[in-house]
């Protein structure tokens, strides 16, 4: 007798978190993981496709079912190689990718049910073996080549994982003094711990990869003396160029960029102070201005700094929110109250110092570029939230350090770097870029697509010079 079709579960496996009321005063991370046997369940959903549309919507193609069959038969260490073979970081990936929107969104039982929890799985692959010596990837041997990475983001850690496994050497220049870029300095202790972020980077410098930090491009060494010193370069610095508005008492003590906040929080502890030497400002009325990932992080990281209460402040409504539904959910449960269809015109101060800011309510019209409903002011509306902080979570812009010292690459209108998508290539020879720096803010696994494809391009470039055929 065959065995009756396979039942599908409908729904996700919960995945364990701290409670809202304790997790709200601590900086530990809130989703807990997967057991092993929550693992295997939610694994026993996937459908195992021939076609696997799933693998499609992940900017690095992780082969996905097949990671999944192996957590199914209990071989965590074969899971996380496999997803090891595109993703050198996939206990970030794990935590912070919007799965929801590319590897999920495509996934076949998303048809009629919720769709295999891929990020859940992936991440619970790579905690699995975190106290594990886990197999070294293979290394081709060494060409005699260097090359050049500037920034430790996500792209540029993609990027020289790649290259190394080619067998060229590769030196990554950081600016700040610990390596990461916005997986260290950006996102939240409570999203994703810094140990994590750590061991990663140790398993890159496993392959021979060297990180120099405090080396600003631009200023202490020049793109001329790394083009001379290196036969390919690529830059991977992001967009951490912050944005404000441009209104009334940005200038006040009080006003913060979500990058500086995040930054003196993350990277240089200030939670801590005076333990460590970075202070902050622990309002109690804290403003934060924006609808991102990064304003949810802002607004749930002066909670834990003990905020007595924080208004999100975004221009459009709830269905517009453009952050993941689960980091606005996370911040509802917390306690972070969202003021929607707001805008600010002003921040009050007194004796330099804010006391409040002052709104206006917005009224939705008709569908703009972005396909979102265009927000315009209602005026006589306006109306004052109590701030003692206001933290501006705009969104950011490039940083033009480096392309203004790098005369000749071109650039676009907003100062992104001008490169090819599918190669990284730039109009000047030997100098590749990629992620944020060429595109805008995105997201960390596009980041990292956008490294390997540069990493193929400069292999190839490095390869035919090596062989005369580059003009």
């Amino acid at each position: 007798m065959k065995p009756g079709p396979k039942k599908i579960i409908p729904h996700k496996t919960p995945m364990p978190e701290q409670d809202p009321a304790v997790r709200s005063g601590n900086f530990y991370e809130v989703m807990l993981g997967y057991t092993a046997e929550l693992a295997r369940k939610e694994a026993s959903r996937c459908l195992n496709c021939k076609a696997p549309k799933c693998v499609e919507g992940c900017p690095v193609n992780v082969p996905i079912p097949r990671f999944i069959s192996a957590i199914k038969e209990g071989d965590y260490a074969k899971a996380l190689s496999i997803i090891k073979e595109s993703n050198l970081l996939p206990a970030v990936c794990g935590r912070v990718c919007p799965q929801e929107s590319q590897c999920e969104k495509m996934c076949t039982l998303a048809k009629k049910f919720e769709p295999v929890a891929i990020g859940r799985l992936e991440r619970f692959a790579a905690d699995s073996q975190l106290n594990e010596v886990g197999a070294m990837p293979e290394i081709s041997s060494p060409t005699g080549k260097k090359v050049a990475v500037i920034g430790s983001g996500p792209a540029g850690l993609a990027c020289a994982y790649d290259l190394a496994k080619l067998g060229h050497k590769v030196t990554i220049f950081e600016a700040l003094h610990a390596p990461g870029g916005v997986l260290f300095y950006g996102i939240p202790e409570f999203r994703l711990p810094k140990k994590i972020v750590a061991r990663e980077i140790e398993n890159l410098k496993k392959t021979g990869v060297e990180i120099i930090t405090n080396a600003v491009i631009g200023r202490l060494i020049t793109m001329q003396e790394i083009l001379a010193d290196y036969d390919a370069c690529f830059i991977g610095t992001g967009a951490g160029l912050p944005k404000f508005m441009g209104i009334e008492g940005e200038n006040l003590n009080g006003v913060y960029s979500a990058n500086e906040f995040l930054t003196r929080v993350n990277l240089m502890s200030a939670h801590s102070f005076p333990e460590f030497d970075t202070p902050i400002k622990r309002g109690e009325r804290v403003a934060v201005i924006g609808g991102g990932n990064v304003a949810m992080d802002s607004a749930r990281t002066a909670l834990r700094l003990g905020a007595k209460k924080v208004s999100l402040v975004y221009r459009r409504s709830e269905e517009e929110l453009p952050a993941r539904k689960e980091e606005i959910h996370h911040a509802k449960e917390e306690g972070v109250q969202f003021e929607y269809c707001a805008s600010p015109v002003r921040i009050v101060g007194k004796d330099g110092l804010v006391t409040s800011l002052e709104c206006v309510r917005m009224d939705l019209c008709e569908l703009d570029e972005s396909g979102r409903r265009r927000p315009k002011p209602v005026p006589g509306s306006e109306f004052l939230i109590p701030a003692d902080t206001v933290i501006m979570a705009l969104g950011t812009s490039a940083n033009p350090l480096v392309q203004k010292s790098t005369p000749g690459l071109s650039v676009n209108g907003r100062g992104y770097i001008m490169a090819d998508p599918e190669t990284g290539r730039t109009n000047i020879e030997g100098v590749f870029a990629g992620g944020d720096i060429v595109t805008g803010s995105a997201t960390v696994i596009s980041a990292m697509g956008a490294g390997r494809k540069a990493a193929r391009a400069i292999h190839e470039y490095i390869s035919r010079k090596n062989q005369g055929s580059v003009p």
